[in-house]
């Protein structure tokens, strides 16, 4: 096993690289696809986009501890493959859909077979030594900041060449990796340490459950449930807000989204390290979340296209809050529930995105149609703003139970 590590670690990095890239790419262009099939308005089209992000997140959030599951079965390198192989057929049935029904189908099977972080995740574990488990579960973050980083870039590029192209290219990008896999990639469970699958394990409900009966880490979990859901009227509503206020193209979407990845990769990957020691976990909650509604409120009222890059900076500053929540939570839950409270943290990222995305797509689309009682596109940006507010009256409600 030792003497396939480096080969191992390099091909699960540039896997999660490839799966992250490949969402990255086809955010600026699905706007545009969703407009050619249906030939309907972009308030219509942001709607219909909501949903379809909620479908992917449904099937994942359902399916991806079954994978789990089964990679603990049957081992971590079939899942893998499958998971490969899925987010391939997924690209190319976006590529061709002759209808929007045929994306839905696309987003399904992708949310289905999207065991790939799960089971990466694994698959570290299995091959890293203990003293290099940290250092190897570091190239999971970094994937996934390298990937939002490129991913947009690529897809505004490719957008120039037609609203199919970026989704070929990352159809071409994944399957090439699924075939380097099949002939490259070593298994890395042991058959011995396999298990049965167990049905009631593989059930994602369960989790935050057995964490609620923590009242603390119950209050934190619906603050932190808050700003995850005002997070997609950036995360979902963004391509679909810029061109209708400012007309911005593929390209200018994707450029853009770059820039909001690299500045986050930033104050995640460095200035973190230094703000939160230096605030205190509490107080950098508080100032994050202050930070994160200024961002919101600002991108909602922005008025030129440049505002939106410099109010990139306050906004992604309070992305402090999320790793100083998770921090606090984690001194709470004893030693042998850490493992329990991540998978947490994951379910509870998986539930937000599919309420999230229908929620601030369909406000977008609301007052940005002709039904609108007035004209207001950026309705989302302020609702994200009041999320984040008042996430952080049930934070400081949770952490003065915590003092008692």
């Amino acid at each position: 096993m030792s003497l396939n590590r480096k080969p191992a670690l390099g091909f699960i990095f540039v896997t999660l690289l490839i799966d992250v890239t490949g969402l990255g790419i086809i955010i600026p262009v699905m706007p545009k696809l969703i407009l050619e099939l249906t030939s309907g308005t972009l308030s219509e089209a942001a709607s219909d986009g909501g949903w379809l992000i909620s479908a992917y997140a449904i099937m994942q959030f359902i399916c991806s501890p079954i994978m789990g599951a089964l990679s603990d079965r049957f081992g971590r390198r079939p899942v893998l493959l499958a998971s490969l192989f899925g987010f391939g057929l997924d690209y190319i049935l976006l590529a061709f859909a002759p209808t929007l029904g045929w994306l839905f189908i696309g987003r399904i099977i992708a949310g289905i077979m999207g065991a790939s972080f799960t089971t990466a995740g694994a698959y570290i574990a299995d091959i890293s030594t203990p003293e290099k488990r940290a250092q190897n579960f570091g190239i999971i973050g970094a994937a996934f900041g390298l990937g939002f980083i490129l991913g947009p870039v690529i897809g505004g590029l490719l957008g120039d060449l037609g609203s199919r192209v970026p989704f070929l290219f990352a159809a071409a990008l994944t399957l090439l990796n699924w075939l380097y896999g099949f002939f490259i990639l070593p298994e890395s469970l042991k058959s011995e340490n396999r298990r049965a699958f167990d049905w009631r394990r593989a059930n994602p409900v369960g989790t935050l459950k057995s964490l609620f009966r923590h009242n603390v880490i119950a209050g934190l979990f619906f603050a932190l449930a808050f700003v995850y859901i005002s997070t997609h009227a950036v995360q979902s509503n963004w391509s679909y807000y810029t061109i209708e206020k400012f007309s911005w193209t593929e390209r200018t979407i994707g450029i853009s989204l770059g820039v909001v990845g690299l500045v986050f990769a930033i104050v995640q990957g460095g200035l973190i390290r230094i703000i939160i020691p230096k605030l205190g976990q509490e107080r950098s909650v508080y100032i994050g979340l202050g930070l994160y509604a200024l961002g919101f409120f600002l991108y909602g009222i922005a008025t030129e296209g440049w505002m939106m890059y410099a109010i990139t900076v306050v906004y992604c500053m309070g992305s402090i809050a999320g790793p100083a929540l998770q921090g606090i939570m984690s001194g709470i839950i004893p030693p042998n529930e850490q493992g329990e409270l991540q998978g947490g943290f994951t379910s509870l990222m998986s539930l937000t995105a599919i309420v999230g995305p229908p929620i601030m797509n369909n406000l977008f689309a609301y007052f940005s149609g002709s039904q609108a009682p007035f004209y207001f596109p950026g309705a989302a940006m302020l609702l994200g703003a009041v999320l984040t507010i008042i996430s952080s009256m049930l934070a400081r409600r949770s952490l003065k139970k915590r003092m008692l």
